[in-house]
């Protein structure tokens, strides 16, 4: 990173769309009237597979990941959960039994949970609510999609790819024509998230890194420019 460059605390992504499903803070307080507040240590279970659908969880500090587990045991993560988020949701619309988990990352985590009759009645009192819940679940649902075309047509090396570029944009920080990716994940982690081996994966950036496309250190991934990223 250059000493030089400035560190901006936005986003790279800025249209006002991204803020579509974002919740108010009045809307907050509705949800936490109802729920009650949790904290979870880190790496650890929030919900396991074949568990009753019966709470719908409001992330407010650390990251959650939405998975699950193959035939052969090797974890498949699905999706990241960031504050601001729900998660546990899809007993919303009809799931009666989780078919995935729910685990903290690399940090403790705090969350508010509410019962689903609970957040259902909300939801039903206040429909730009209902509409907020339903724009989670309708991007989560069409990032999942995404992903699995991407494991069908693209390669090992395109996925990891993807994956860092679509994270730039969403959560990317930019630090002069460079963008930022802090607290990355695990070598282990992109690996799950993209159908991969964590040695593919290590082979992937240090590839990258030679070409001087990237540079990582133990938490962070600095895009020294995303256009040329391929």
């Amino acid at each position: 990173m250059h000493a030089t460059a400035r560190l901006t605390n936005k986003p790279l992504q800025q249209s006002h769309k991204s803020n579509d499903s974002k919740f108010t803070l009045t809307e907050i307080q509705q949800i936490e009237k109802m729920a009650i507040s949790r904290t979870f240590e880190k790496k650890q279970y929030i919900y396991y597979p074949q568990e009753p659908s019966k709470a719908v969880y409001y992330l407010k500090e650390g990251r959650v990941k939405i998975g699950t587990y193959s035939n052969d045991g090797k974890e498949v993560i699905k999706s990241i959960i960031y504050p601001g988020q729900l998660f546990g949701e899809l007993g919303l619309i009809g799931e009666e039994q989780r078919s995935d988990f729910a685990k903290s990352l690399n940090e403790p985590i705090r969350v508010v949970v509410i019962n689903i009759n609970d957040m259902r009645v909300l939801m039903n009192e206040d429909m730009r609510l209902n509409l907020k819940v339903m724009t989670q679940i309708g991007n989560r649902l069409r990032k999942v999609e995404r992903r699995l075309e991407s494991l069908i047509f693209k390669s090992a090396r395109a996925r990891i790819v993807d994956l860092l570029k679509d994270m730039a944009i969403e959560r990317g920080l930019k630090v002069g024509y460079e963008v930022l990716l802090r607290h990355f994940f695990s070598h282990r982690e992109i690996a799950a998230m993209t159908g991969t081996s964590r040695q593919t994966v290590t082979k992937v950036l240090s590839e990258l890194k030679r070409s001087n496309l990237i540079h990582t250190d133990r938490k962070n991934i600095l895009i020294r420019d995303l256009t040329k990223l391929e």
